[in-house]
């Protein structure tokens, strides 16, 4: 092969590359949750808006959850902390989920 063309082939699979999904790496340090108040044999429904009755998105197992991120303060800042929907992104392996919680049913953790 000519150096031209080597060149090109090598371009054009650096943009293949390149454009590939990858895995979003989560934050290390404070903002992140585990599930509490849940039962070993129960897990934690994450929702797609902060209502119970909204669509469930992702499934919490307590102890074997990957890792949960607080987005944002939980809401409405107002209601008691049980009270409160915590928006949550869910990185588990290479599978990435955002919804929210109650945040009765976690606490807060050090981000691996």
């Amino acid at each position: 092969m000519n150096g031209h063309l080597s060149a090109a082939i090598a371009t054009c699979v650096l943009a293949i590359l390149v454009s590939l999904p990858r895995p979003a790496a989560a934050t290390s340090g404070p903002g992140c949750l585990v599930v509490v108040n849940v039962a070993p044999n129960d897990a934690l429904n994450m929702r797609s808006r902060a209502s119970a009755s909204s669509r469930i998105v992702d499934v919490l197992v307590p102890g074997h959850h990957g890792i949960i991120h607080l987005d944002a303060p939980c809401e409405p800042p107002s209601r008691a902390w049980p009270s409160r929907w915590c928006p949550v992104t869910h990185y588990n392996g290479d599978r990435i989920s955002h919804g929210w919680v109650k945040a009765r049913y976690v606490r807060d953790s050090e981000c691996p």
